[in-house]
């Protein structure tokens, strides 16, 4: 499941998104309410985990913006405000669950585990071109039904490749997509994981093409 954390507290941010991605989901950081707007806008999300007082908006009004734009993603809010009023305007502005702050790590956890099971369930968890499958929910990628040994890194690249199968792939659009997970991501680690990627389908019918002065194609035949 992909995951957009939005979060402005330059120490809690990081580590939250360190420790959901160790729990084996992607996920993306945005540290203001335009940002996390752009970044919806961009990617197809699970959940999104919202920290209800950001530097330039409400998390209240993030989210009924998102709302009033049809966007129905899961949002789970992370909150100081423990009083029934400040819990009842979340929920009633389009939240599914809340966390309040202080709260442990196993706590967010099951939440974001209980999302999990749900996003499982929809339609299309796994991406598929030709006999190359990748499934979202559990982070495997096969070819053939063989099972492809991916760092967490590899599995991010091919599923920005794949989720976007017939199409070519900026550099850019992949170092947006990766750098939430690492600040020091850039077009050069771009064309280390395409190389690694490229290892890994080596005897397999997968192939990614460099398409010169634009980007990256995954094919299949």
């Amino acid at each position: 499941m992909r995951v957009l954390l939005i979060e402005d507290d330059t120490n809690l941010g990081p580590a939250l998104q360190e420790f959901l991605t160790d729990q084996g989901y992607a996920v993306d950081l945005a540290t203001t309410g335009a940002t996390a707007l752009e970044r919806v806008r961009q990617y197809a999300y699970g959940l999104l985990v919202l920290d209800i007082n950001l530097p330039d908006c409400s998390g209240l009004q993030l989210l009924a913006q998102l709302r009033s734009q049809g966007v129905d993603v899961a949002v789970l809010l992370l909150t100081a405000r423990d009083a029934l009023e400040d819990r009842v305007a979340g929920l009633d502005a389009g939240a599914d669950d809340y966390v309040t702050k202080p709260f442990e790590l196993a706590e967010l956890a099951a939440r974001v585990r209980v999302f999990a099971r749900r996003v499982s369930g929809q339609a299309q968890p796994v991406l598929q071109l030709g006999p190359l499958s990748l499934d979202t929910v559990n982070r495997e990628a096969r070819v053939h039904q063989r099972r492809l040994s991916l760092s967490v890194r590899e599995f991010s690249v091919l599923e920005e490749l794949l989720s976007r199968a017939g199409k070519v792939v900026t550099k850019q659009q992949i170092v947006q997509s990766l750098s939430a997970t690492d600040a020091d991501f850039s077009e050069n680690a771009v064309e280390v994981y395409i190389y690694r990627l490229r290892r890994r389908l080596e005897g397999t019918p997968i192939t990614i093409q460099t398409i010169r002065g634009f980007g990256y194609l995954l094919e299949a035949p």
